[in-house]
């Protein structure tokens, strides 16, 4: 009988250190006799001593910070980018033995992927296209990931810093291009403000007395403030009406 109870205290004593807890975010990539047999799903499961291990996999989603890269743009202009990349571990099994260490894999692959996507793009596609950029990046990563059993689900271009030259001259080019549109407006505006004195005029032109009726209303306008000196040029026909009742009266 005291045989019996030590086999059953051994049994129980393996178990109990044999048990292993995998949470519910988490999945196990078991191995025995150092071959791959299986994954463990979440809750309390048996891994046996010396001849039996396992490696847990976390599957929630991670945030890898990319460190700022110097790269050179396709219009040969330096710039510094860092970026920061959302992925998950979609096949536990494939991340533990197709990859030595894939934390580290995926932050080396994402470094170079991101000064290779800058060097084929311009600075102003750079700048004003940041999602197109990102994309671009993120199924670069996506596909060179795929046989790690990784999902990359998106990356961000957090920061994008340029020379003190090249600010200065897209300052430059910035301030141009305000004074461009403000001439183009400005232009505009006299155009159509020729346009419509053109149509007045044709008006005034074509009903009698009314250029006179406007020359009296500006000189009403005008005769409101006192400090104003008018000089006010009379038509000849005016005159020649006056030089003739002269000579009636005669």
């Amino acid at each position: 009988m005291s045989i019996i109870y030590w086999i059953i205290i051994v049994v129980v004593a393996i178990v109990l250190v044999s048990i292993r807890q995998i949470n519910q975010y988490e999945k196990g990539v078991k191995f025995m006799f150092g071959k791959y047999i299986g994954l463990m799903e979440p809750g309390w499961r048996i891994v046996l001593p010396i001849i039996q291990s396992y490696r847990k996999i976390d599957l929630r989603v991670k945030a890898v910070d990319v460190p700022n890269q110097e790269a050179i743009t396709k219009d040969n202009i330096s710039v510094g980018v860092n970026a920061v990349i959302y992925y998950k571990v979609q096949d536990a099994n494939k991340a533990v033995i197709e990859v030595e260490n894939f934390y580290y894999a995926i932050s080396q692959l994402a470094q170079t992927t991101m000064r290779n996507a800058v060097g084929q793009v311009n600075l102003d596609d750079l700048l004003s296209q940041r999602d197109r950029v990102s994309e671009s990046i993120r199924k670069i990563i996506d596909d060179a990931s795929d046989p790690w059993g990784i999902k990359v689900n998106n990356v961000e271009l957090k920061d994008i810093v340029l020379p003190e030259e090249m600010k200065r001259v897209i300052g430059k080019q910035a301030e141009a291009e305000r004074e461009k549109r403000a001439m183009i407006i400005k232009a505009e505006g006299e155009m159509v403000s020729a346009d419509n004195m053109a149509k007045a005029a044709k008006v005034l032109s074509e009903s009698s007395g009314a250029l006179h009726l406007r020359t009296l209303q500006s000189i009403n306008d005008i005769s409101s403030d006192q400090s104003n000196t008018i000089v006010f040029a009379v038509p000849l026909e005016v005159l020649r009406a006056f030089e003739s009742f002269s000579k009636t009266e005669k």
